[in-house]
């Protein structure tokens, strides 16, 4: 059993029967009173982040989860399709345990983390930029860099992104999986 001195970002918890990855947590001593946690937690099966606050020694109940790389597939009605690159297991990911699943490549690897205790699937934790292609945007007019303007354009991939006006069908461009934002040009 750990307690609240044993919170750093990454560590998984198990609270209310769900399971709990800390994304951002600060050890606060005020002036007067008692030291207190405060963290911001992320929902390893639902994806909703919270903020919650321990009192300093609180026990926690940590949870083991191991990270593993697989491959995309394909996609169909069990879900998405990710093969294992060490000993070609094949496992189905519902599309909720997946942030941003428009921006999937096939061949794209991955992280899935699995909970160690019962070997299930928890979340799949993409890379943090993805190269795509345009595949359709409104044509751009030559020396419309000035302005922050931002028009959509569609991707290989199927995911619909804000990019530059100076962006053209056939570009490669990179993709904040996170967010789903233009971040440059490939």
């Amino acid at each position: 059993m750990a307690d609240t001195s044993d919170i750093r970002n990454g560590l998984c918890m198990e609270i209310d029967s769900d399971i709990w990855s800390v994304v951002e947590f600060q050890h606060v001593k005020p002036g007067k009173g008692p030291a207190f946690v405060r963290t911001k937690l992320k929902s390893l099966t639902k994806g909703k982040v919270v903020d919650r606050t321990w009192p300093s020694g609180h026990a926690i109940t940590e949870v083991r989860v191991e990270r593993r790389k697989f491959q995309y597939l394909y996609e169909d009605d069990m879900g998405f399709n990710f093969m294992n690159t060490d000993d070609y297991e094949q496992v189905a990911l519902a599309e909720a345990l997946i942030a941003s699943p428009k921006l999937l490549k096939e061949g794209m690897v991955v992280d899935v983390l699995f909970n160690s205790a019962n070997d299930t699937p928890l979340s799949l934790e993409m890379p943090p930029l993805v190269v795509v292609e345009v595949t359709y945007t409104e044509p751009g007019i030559k020396g419309d860099t000035a302005t922050n303007t931002y028009k959509p354009a569609t991707v290989d991939t199927g995911a619909e992104v804000r990019v530059p006006l100076f962006i053209n069908t056939g570009e490669k461009i990179k993709v904040d999986t996170t967010t789903g934002e233009y971040m440059g040009r490939a």
